[in-house]
């Protein structure tokens, strides 16, 4: 009885349908977000930018991204870099490829106003998953940018020149494998490609970009 009691008492209300749950998402929405699991997550690992997704962004998917970002619950990324790592270890294109995970940065202003940066925090779970080396300082954010949603591709791209520099745990000490840079959402490729234009330029490998969700169309899908 009162273990019982104890269990009703540790309950929360999930974030995404307010659900009482002792999970950070309750099971129903944990099962929906399963759904926008992608059966191949390797259908974009093609260069110029290999890309390595989770899901695809939209349903469940995209608003459990939205309430972790704009509605300060940060413990839904552990969740979904768990997923990612789950993923990357039963489907990965590189299964013997050794990396050094780096996610991508926020500047510090975002940083100071959301309290957190939420491709660091996948990058952890997906590394507490994965077993991979991480490097949450490998790069860093020197530019404030505009949102990158509405602009053409040229805009794009100037919005982010010179965004990003080599972060502290880079300047000591360049990695011996290549980089996997993580991050939440992958859309048009801009941010990682500048961050990839920034490694590379040091004579720093990378491998690709793992993200929890593509916003590109499976082939053969509408």
């Amino acid at each position: 009885m009162f273990k019982s009691w104890l269990n009703l008492f540790l309950q929360s209300d999930c974030p995404l349908c307010q659900r009482s749950t002792p999970s950070t998402l309750c099971e129903y929405c944990i099962k929906q977000l399963q759904t926008c699991r992608l059966q191949n997550p390797s259908y974009l690992w093609q260069q110029p930018l290999p890309v390595f997704a989770w899901g695809m962004y939209g349903g469940s998917l995209k608003r459990a991204i939205a309430t972790m970002k704009y509605d300060n619950q940060p413990a839904i990324a552990q969740i979904l870099g768990q997923f990612l790592g789950e993923a990357w270890l039963l489907s990965s294109p590189s299964p013997q490829q050794q990396v050094t995970v780096v996610p991508i940065p926020i500047h510090p202003h975002k940083l100071k106003e959301r309290g957190f940066n939420q491709a660091e925090l996948i990058a952890v779970s997906f590394c507490a998953t994965t077993g991979l080396k991480l490097k949450v300082n490998g790069l860093e954010r020197r530019k404030a940018t505009k949102a990158q949603f509405g602009l053409s591709a040229s805009a794009r791209q100037e919005n982010l020149a010179d965004a990003f520099a080599l972060g502290a745990d880079f300047h000591r000490r360049h990695p011996n494998t290549p980089v996997l840079l993580v991050d939440d959402i992958y859309t048009s490729g801009a941010t990682a490609k500048s961050a990839i234009s920034t490694l590379q330029h040091s004579k720093i490998a990378v491998l690709g970009l793992a993200a929890v969700a593509s916003a590109h169309q499976v082939a053969g899908k509408k």
